[in-house]
């Protein structure tokens, strides 16, 4: 795409779908209400799929809605002119989506009862996921090749900048109680599981056969057949469809079909020197 990213508070967003303006609406005067449930992620951690459970969650396992509204207005991007637009169709309680880094969030937020959902993956997954997901979608630079994009995700020099300021920023929440963690991989082993401790955090009883149902549709493959959720209905202005699909693979673990022993030394370099102090231990570290 020709076009130069702006920053607001130095994040880089596209024009657009972004607007100084709206940005600094969303972070001082965006109403959050305290039945609200955002799922917040780095891009390409696993956004949509948790979409989709929240979705079946709160419609009692019943598939209908995933089947019949489309997936972005269902949880609309509260950061976006469109998801600003759709969020007045919404009935409370309200599944919103956010790729906002911390200190750009809103506000009302951090006085709210309000719930966060912060979804996580291998950023060597996000960083490969994200080089096809660029060439197709109109937010995005089209990458010049896998070394230079792979230095521009590495150095934050994308679309909300880096991930490593993203997680490194989202983890000063990681012991409150309205904050909650789950990771891409994790949702790869233990779907089920996954979905029961989603339950558990947002206050939601279901039996065995409606987590069952739940499990059935959240599945990839489930949702890569459903044009709801598929991506295959979004307009040309916004992805292209020449250039690939959606849904691409939905795995964990590509990276290694992609880097060279070289590029995923460098990875680990950065990856260590950025996140030495953090004190956690991921899921996917040492896999």
């Amino acid at each position: 795409m020709s076009f130069d990213y702006f920053l607001y508070k130095g994040v880089k967003f596209s024009p657009g779908s972004y607007s100084q303006e709206l940005l600094q609406y969303v972070e001082n005067e965006f109403q959050v209400l305290d039945d609200d449930v955002y799922i917040v992620t780095y891009p390409k951690s696993g956004t949509h799929w948790l979409i989709e459970i929240l979705s079946l969650i709160n419609r009692d396992a019943d598939p209908t809605w995933c089947n019949s509204v489309l997936i972005w207005l269902r949880s609309p991007w509260i950061e976006t002119k469109e998801g600003q637009l759709q969020l007045k169709d919404l009935s409370s309680p309200r599944v919103l989506t956010s790729h906002l880094p911390f200190h750009i969030f809103p506000k009302a937020f951090f006085t709210s009862k309000a719930k966060i959902i912060y979804v996580m993956r291998n950023p060597k997954d996000i960083f490969v996921s994200l080089f096809y997901f660029a060439k197709i979608i109109c937010h995005y630079k089209d990458p010049e090749s896998f070394e230079q994009y792979l230095e521009d995700f590495l150095q934050g020099n994308i679309l909300y900048n880096s991930w490593f300021e993203h997680v490194r920023g989202w983890m000063q929440m990681k012991d409150n109680s309205n904050f909650f963690i789950i990771t891409y991989e994790e949702l790869h082993q233990d779907l089920r599981g996954c979905i029961l401790r989603i339950c558990k955090f947002l206050g939601k009883e279901l039996g065995d056969s409606k987590i069952d149902t739940i499990v059935k549709h959240s599945s990839f493959e489930a949702m890569k057949e459903n044009k709801m959720s598929n991506y295959s209905l979004g307009t040309e202005e916004y992805i292209d469809h020449t250039k690939g699909t959606f849904m691409r693979k939905g795995t964990a673990g590509d990276w290694k079909n992609h880097f060279t022993v070289a590029q995923s030394e460098h990875f680990d370099r950065v990856y260590q020197e950025k996140m030495k102090d953090l004190n956690m231990k991921f899921f996917w570290e040492g896999k």
